[in-house]
Order: C-alpha cells, then sequence, then structure tokens
C-alpha cells in the first residue's frame, strides 16, 4: 500500500533551495569582488599626492605673474594638414615679454603616437610663433610651456584642424 505524504511536505526544500541560491550569489560576488579591481588606484599615491600641491603652489605665482597670454591657431595653406600657432605674451601692465623659451606640445587626445614637440620662435612684441606639419587633420591638444624671467608659464589649447 501506497503511503499518502502530508500537506507540505516540500516546503522544507523550498526554504533549503532558496539559501542554496543565496549562498551561491553571495559566494559569486565575493569572488568577483576578491578577485578583479584591487581598490588601489595608483602605485605612488604619495609621491602624485606632493606633485598636486606643487602643482596648485605653480598655477598659483602663474596667476601672481598676471601675464596675459593670447593664442591663435589657424590651418596653413598647403597640400598636407599643418597648424600655424601665434602665441602672444603681455606682462601684468600690457607690455610684450620677449626673450622667453616656448616649447608647444602637440598630441591627439584620442590616439598616442602622433605628438609634435616644436619650439615657437620669437616674431617680436611678445609674439611667438611657427608653423607646425601636423601627420592628420582632426582634434589635437597643445600644451605650451614658456620659461623666462624667472618664471613659468603655462597654457593648454585644443583646436580641430580640418
Amino acid at each position: 500500500m501506497a503511503q499518502i505524504r502530508s500537506k507540505g511536505w516540500w516546503y522544507p526544500f523550498i526554504i533549503l533551495g532558496f539559501f542554496v541560491i543565496v549562498f551561491g550569489v553571495n559566494a559569486t560576488m565575493a569572488f568577483f569582488a576578491t578577485s578583479t579591481f584591487t581598490g588601489l588606484s595608483t602605485q605612488h599615491a604619495y609621491e602624485e599626492g606632493l606633485a598636486y600641491n606643487r602643482n596648485l603652489a605653480m598655477a598659483k605665482a602663474q596667476a601672481a605673474l598676471g601675464w596675459t597670454v593670447d593664442t591663435a591657431v589657424t590651418p596653413a595653406a598647403g597640400p598636407k594638414p599643418a597648424a600655424q600657432v601665434l602665441i602672444t605674451y603681455r606682462d601684468r601692465d600690457g607690455e610684450p615679454l620677449a626673450g622667453l623659451d616656448v616649447q608647444a606640445l602637440l598630441s591627439r587626445p584620442t590616439v598616442k603616437g602622433y605628438e609634435r614637440q616644436v619650439a615657437l620662435k620669437d616674431q617680436g612684441d611678445g609674439r611667438y610663433g611657427a608653423t607646425v606639419p601636423l601627420p592628420l587633420p582632426g582634434e589635437w591638444d597643445m600644451d605650451v610651456l614658456a620659461t623666462g624671467h624667472d618664471a613659468a608659464y603655462q597654457t593648454q589649447r585644443r583646436f580641430i584642424l580640418p
């Protein structure tokens, strides 16, 4: 004769299945939490913090100079892509700054390997410029560092070369 099961005989299996699923999900989450991102975003946090403080001090010193900088980047005529860069430096009294060493680094924001380092020549009246041949048209970043007069002045500019 067959034995009749009582109502709800499977309830313990539902509870057991629920805890097995919860345990499996928690084990999976714990595995991914410990095996992927370590939480360390930089290897040299202390040195980078000091550099950040140094950059803040340099920005404050740069602002105290009171220099005004006008940057113009235009496409240069010719069969290949080129940019005509012209930067004008003036002191706090509006007088042109001569005798600066001006270096520009042009780079692509999306593709590495196309960096161009160029020295901008003194063109008189505080103007520094050069025609820079570029390998590709499109978007470019330009970081400029002018040193002289016992000071350094850094500017950045993004431009599009058609």
